[in-house]
């Protein structure tokens, strides 16, 4: 078993850090909320005061924090993550961040003598407390077949996407399809709402047919035909307006800097902006479908 710091004990790290305790392993973790080290002192975990103390004399350092600037920051700050670890350290970061944030903290990592993969996840916080998450690993295949063993702990499905960055690629593009999906899928609702047919007519009939995706099987955005979703919790958030509105940003950040032309990514963004700005924030990205009824 190894030894493990966690940064980042919050709605999707907590869980995480929870099933790397759960397999067996030493885990010591750092956040800066005290009612999420709380959880995490009752779970097993050891709570301790710093970052950089989180990556002192352990095995491996895994980190889920909310923008680049943290990363960066944690990772290459005075006192921080690089810092205090030990040669040869194995750093994870599964926060989603720009693809070049990712690859300037891997350079970084790697100038120091430690081994480096970005791993952003899919799954939403259901998918962290089941252990169901799907991992997408930028870096050196050394430095992802160390990784394998701990992401298994904390994941279903992990696939090695290529060089540093290429994990925060994967995730920004994966992500805009499920942005324009479920866009597309509320839509369709909100028209049939107009016409007169059934939700679960709709349903029955597109998830059995090309119009067959994510966004409506798993995730379907109106109460009832798949009881589920978060459309039949009052749209309490699995994964937040606020968070697909982020990783929206994201996307056109880097098709900007890549030259990529994504007029419906750019399209998606603008709809998730008007819908965070309406004051819907915090409620889970699917509940779009209300704004999009005119509710």
């Amino acid at each position: 078993m190894a030894r493990i710091g966690f940064i980042g004990l919050g709605n999707m790290g907590g869980p995480m850090a929870a099933n790397l305790v759960k397999a067996g392993h030493t885990v010591k973790g750092f956040d800066l909320s005290e009612a999420s080290a709380a959880r995490f002192r009752e779970i097993g975990g050891t709570v301790v005061g710093s970052a950089g103390e989180a990556a002192a004399d352990v095995d491996a350092v895994v980190s889920m924090l909310p923008e680049g600037a943290h990363v960066i920051a944690v990772y290459t700050g005075p006192g921080g993550v690089i810092e205090r670890a030990a040669p040869g350290t194995l750093f994870i970061d599964s926060s989603t961040i720009h693809v070049e944030a990712a690859r300037q903290v891997a350079a970084a990592a790697a100038k120091a003598g430690m081994a480096m993969v970005d791993a952003p996840v899919s799954g939403g916080t259901g998918g962290a407390a089941a252990g169901t998450l799907t991992f997408m690993v930028g870096g050196a295949d050394e430095a992802f077949e160390r990784a394998r063993p701990i992401l298994e702990c904390m994941g279903k499905t992990i696939v090695h996407a290529g060089g540093a960055g290429n994990g925060q690629a994967a995730k920004i593009c994966n992500n805009m399809i499920l942005g324009i999906s479920m866009i597309a899928v509320s839509e369709a609702f909100a028209l049939a709402d107009k016409l007169g047919l059934d939700h679960q007519k709709l349903f029955d009939i597109a998830s059995k047919s090309s119009g067959q995706c994510w966004s409506l099987t798993t995730y379907c955005p109106v109460p009832g035909p798949v009881p589920t979703s978060p459309a039949n919790r009052g749209y309490a958030p699995g994964f937040t307006a606020a968070m697909m509105l982020k990783d929206l940003k994201l996307a056109q950040d880097v098709a900007g800097a890549a030259g990529a032309v994504t007029p419906l990514g750019a399209e998606a963004a603008q709809l998730y902006r008007l819908y965070v700005q309406g004051g819907h924030a915090g409620v889970d990205f699917s509940g779009i479908v209300r704004m999009l009824q005119g509710a």
